[in-house]
């Protein structure tokens, strides 16, 4: 099987560099285009000769559980619509370049076009099942310093809003003396969140038994003789592993991750009254319509607006 290159790869990987990309960005571009790279090779087909028909097959491929990873591996599951739509974008994005640069390209972008993703109907937990959730290390963690730990974890995430990448990569030094947490977030966005009373008080108590440490993170995990010895923090998949078994463990019927609780902290401002340009300040988010979806979630926000205004409601 002959190996098939896409053109101008580099350039277009420095060019998200140049642009302030993140390497974290970059390397999922990357990544996303080795995708379509293994597909070219895999039917023989040169990148100066693909045509629509060539990315037809492509989102057949994706879709398919014969699909490969990036590293040429076979796949462990199916790709949802949404995952299969970032990595169409992903070749939308490079094809633009290349027509950008005057390079030669045999499609537009235009050509790629996204596959239909199902509209769910959100749905946000009850309050009282989310402070559950947030105190259940207290309850069910033995270990006093992981029952600290997850514990401030949680808080923070619940009174911040802030994302779990965010969480993870947190450092003391980001947080005033007011429990004001400056943020770099999502496309290096900068913005200020903020703790509440509870949260730092929780945030204290794990900060007096986490110990001397060499990592620059907030929190650390505590795995082997010498972890809190090591420049390490939490993996993302140790907290939503944990958020999974705690609400397995509190009998909760409702999803819940680490985004969840963030898309509650939304909610829950959104029903309380707050401006949402303010919530799409405390998010990061881009665009105002992307917290739109955060304030319109809530059915009990719904039904609230609905026993208030309808015209016919005596």
């Amino acid at each position: 099987m002959k190996k098939i290159f896409l053109p101008y790869l580099d350039d277009f990987l420095l060019n998200l560099r140049t642009n302030n990309y993140s390497e974290e960005t970059v390397y999922n571009y990357e990544r996303d285009l080795k995708i379509f790279e293994n597909f070219l090779s895999e039917i023989g087909v040169e990148f100066d000769n693909i045509d629509k028909k060539t990315i037809l097959n492509y989102k057949a491929y994706l879709a398919s559980e014969d699909r490969k990873t990036a590293e040429n591996q076979p796949s462990q599951k199916k790709l949802s619509s949404y995952s299969i739509n970032r990595i169409l974008s992903s070749l939308r994005s490079y094809l633009k370049f290349l027509i950008d640069m005057d390079y030669k390209t045999p499609i537009g972008p235009e050509v790629v076009k996204l596959t239909k993703t199902p509209k769910k109907h959100p749905r946000v937990s009850e309050f009282e099942e989310i402070v559950k959730l947030i105190e259940s290390p207290s309850r069910f963690e033995k270990n006093k310093v992981i029952q600290l730990r997850n514990r401030a974890m949680l808080e923070v995430l619940f009174s911040t809003g802030m994302r779990i990448s965010e969480l993870i990569n947190l450092k003391q030094s980001q947080i005033d003396k007011h429990g004001r947490i400056f943020i770099r977030g999502k496309g290096k966005k900068e913005r200020f969140v903020y703790l509440t009373p509870r949260a730092q008080k929780h945030l204290k108590n794990y900060l007096e038994v986490r110990g001397k440490t060499k990592s620059p993170y907030l929190f650390v995990p505590y795995r082997g003789r010498n972890a809190r010895e090591q420049a390490k923090k939490i993996s993302p998949n140790y907290l939503q592993a944990k958020v999974k078994k705690y609400r397995e463990l509190l009998g909760l019927n409702i999803p819940l991750s680490c985004h969840s609780i963030r898309h509650a902290f939304a909610t829950y401002l959104a029903e309380s009254g707050a401006n949402p340009a303010a919530i799409q300040i405390l998010l990061g988010h881009e665009s105002l319509d992307t917290t739109t979806r955060y304030v319109h979630a809530s059915d009990r926000y719904a039904e609230r607006i609905h026993r208030k205004y309808h015209p016919l409601k005596e």
